[in-house]
């Protein structure tokens, strides 16, 4: 099996790296497959997924059975002061690969967010619901979820959410640094959602990716919090002598609207391939444990 992952520079491409080279995670053993696999990561100078060109060069030359694609541009308030190159990454390279893996007949795995939804619903939001994002992020996720479902037959597209792993920037990284720093923070107390381990999410899209049950899938932690509910956990499971207080939404000034609810429900990982993510506390004590 070849198998191509974009992206590999980032929280979740590197962890997806990880567990095929070991052949292991947090989680247990991946499958005997993928132990002889040729494997090739790319970050953006090895591939630009926004051109077209470049995109068919390389595939058409490595041939990947399977294309992971963790690419993105994920800064939320960013995107609404870079509206081109958020459309660039998040819609047209979604789409110039689904165009090229339909041409070489390689599955597609498309990583896309919780930020589809507009977070009106006090339930957590299965892949049957309608998506109505409310921010440029959140709508160029989606066009590029829709770029997949024209040009490609052969993808999933696996939404997440508050993801965080041991490379790159993330909330848990940014609350241990701030509270050795400050000793005292504000989070908000009006946003909810479903922190995710990128090691329990790397190893579920290995597991579909073996599968032709192609479509939507919901991927994240199980259970739902705060973003002040999450940064308490940090604080607390990292032993720091922080004070956290609740403030809402409207006392930060931020360019881009976030969903009030964006919690999703994993209902097609479990009705598929089974649902082995952990709950959000148990992932984020072991990686604080392991971070540390």
């Amino acid at each position: 099996m070849k198998i191509l992952i974009t992206g590999d520079k980032g929280q979740l491409g590197s962890q997806v790296l990880d567990i095929l080279y070991k052949g292991v995670s947090e989680l247990g053993k991946i499958h005997d497959i993928y132990i002889n696999s040729e494997i090739l990561g790319t970050d953006k100078k090895e591939l630009d997924i926004t051109s077209l060109e470049r995109v068919r060069k390389l595939l058409q030359h490595f041939k990947p059975d399977v294309l992971i694609n963790t690419s993105a541009y994920t800064n939320v308030d960013g995107c609404e002061s870079n509206k081109d190159l958020a459309f660039k990454v998040n819609a047209l390279g979604a789409r110039n690969l689904a165009i090229v893996c339909e041409e070489i007949g390689a599955k597609l795995i498309h990583v896309s967010t919780d930020y589809v939804f507009d977070g009106r619903y006090s339930i957590p939001q299965r892949e049957y619901d309608l998506p109505n994002p409310i921010s440029i992020y959140g709508k160029t996720k989606y066009l590029g979820e829709e770029y997949i479902k024209q040009f490609c037959t052969k993808y999933f597209i696996v939404r997440t959410a508050w993801l965080y792993g041991y490379n790159g920037k993330n909330f848990v990284k940014t609350i241990i640094k701030a509270a050795k720093e400050k000793r005292y923070l504000e989070v908000v107390d009006d946003q909810k959602g479903n922190p995710t381990n990128a090691e329990d999410l790397a190893y579920h899209i290995l597991k579909i990716a073996l599968t032709d049950e192609y479509g939507i899938y919901h991927c994240t932690g199980k259970g739902q919090c705060s973003w002040y509910d999450f940064a308490c956990r940090i604080v607390e499971y990292a032993g720091m002598d922080c004070h956290v207080k609740p403030i809402k939404s409207n006392e930060i000034k931020r360019a881009a609207k976030r969903p009030a609810n964006s919690s999703l429900d994993n209902m097609m990982l479990r009705c598929i391939v089974g649902d082995e993510t952990r709950e959000w506390e148990e992932a984020l004590a072991e990686f604080i444990h392991n971070y540390k």
